[in-house]
């Protein structure tokens, strides 16, 4: 095969049955759409750890477990996709869309940035797949904003126009963040500084937790004694561990106040979602009033930021829906396909 592409249009429906996958750091997470009226068909999560490829992982966890053979595949992926070879930003897969074409009988290929299907997760997702935090709100069909503190921190944004929403993918979580509080100021000088400043991505993320946690023991003068993030937020849960307490809260107070600049820059009326693994797993803190605090601490604009409602994304796997969305209505949103579709 000589690796040629014929383009497709911009939003040209992919070719029915289509394999969806959310391609984590840790996690991959496969679904099968057999025709846009079907419910799909679910696999189990897969550690991408146990497989050196996502070829392999591909032929035996989802093609040797059913008779449907998907024609094409819109994969969400961690990390920029960039020609022909994609390398993943916290796993060792790398995808090769030629190579699942020419090997596994795909006819076409679509990539996504992990981002960008949380963002079509959040322009479709249902009230009983959102928790609210803060003063309930109706989330206006207008602007949103979709951070996820994970393995690492995720932004999107998402953006309505022309009855049609556009996600924008970028490296938000990357943006730099600094003291404010006294206690702030008495915390960051123990934080260690990446090339001279401190990210969001370095507080507000899975080791991020650790980071705020040894930063506030050592503002504390005691010898940190919890060493993972579950670690962290066990001490905070069972209220056992003082410094896990303070850390989940400044965590909470932290995200505020970028989902609050977020919000400012993309005038989010409707809505700021929390995804991601530690979201979900902090909804107790997230519902105390430190986020919302934060969140609207934004003179001149305090009173407008009272009115753009922040959730927590509750569905298992808010990724694949958005996926599943987009491949029923492709023309429901603007993403471009352009450099990220191959064809057989």
């Amino acid at each position: 095969m000589d690796g040629t592409m014929h383009h497709a249009t911009e939003n040209e429906r992919l070719p029915f049955p289509i394999l969806l996958g959310d391609i984590g750091g840790t996690n991959a997470r496969f679904s099968i759409l057999v025709d846009e009226d079907a419910e799909p068909i679910r696999f189990p999560n897969v550690q991408t750890a146990d497989y050196g490829t996502i070829d392999d992982a591909i032929r035996q966890d989802v093609l040797e477990k059913t008779a449907v053979r998907p024609r094409s595949a819109i994969l969400a992926v961690a990390g920029p996709i960039e020609g022909d070879e994609i390398d993943l930003t916290n796993c060792d897969w790398v995808v090769r869309p030629m190579s699942l074409i020419a090997e596994l009988g795909f006819d076409d290929i679509l990539v996504l940035n992990d981002f960008e299907a949380q963002a079509l997760a959040v322009a479709c997702l249902t009230e009983d797949y959102r928790d609210v935090i803060g003063p309930s709100s109706t989330a206006l069909t207008a602007s949103r904003v979709v951070l996820g503190p994970g393995t690492g921190l995720g932004v999107a944004g998402l953006v309505h126009a022309r009855d049609t929403w556009f996600p924008v993918p970028g490296e938000g979580g990357h943006v730099d963040i600094g003291p404010r509080s006294p206690r702030d100021f008495d915390i960051f000088p123990h934080l260690e500084p990446i090339e001279g400043r401190i990210s969001a991505e370095q507080l507000l993320c899975g080791r991020g937790l650790v980071n705020i946690y040894r930063a506030v023991c050592a503002a504390d003068g005691v010898s940190p004694t919890l060493a993972l993030p579950s670690d962290v937020t066990a001490g905070w849960q069972s209220g056992s561990n003082h410094q896990a307490m303070e850390t989940v809260s400044l965590f909470s107070t932290y995200l505020g106040r970028l989902a609050g600049d977020l919000a400012l820059v993309f005038m989010a009326k409707g809505g700021v979602y929390l995804a991601g693994g530690i979201s979900q797993k902090i909804i107790p803190a997230l519902k105390q009033p430190e986020f919302r605090a934060a969140f609207e601490d934004k003179a001149p604009h305090s009173e407008l930021m009272r009115y753009i409602p922040t959730f927590v994304v509750t569905h298992p796997l808010a990724a694949l829906a958005g996926l599943g969305s987009y491949a029923r209505t492709p023309a429901a949103y603007g993403i471009s396909t352009q450099g990220r579709r191959w064809q057989r």
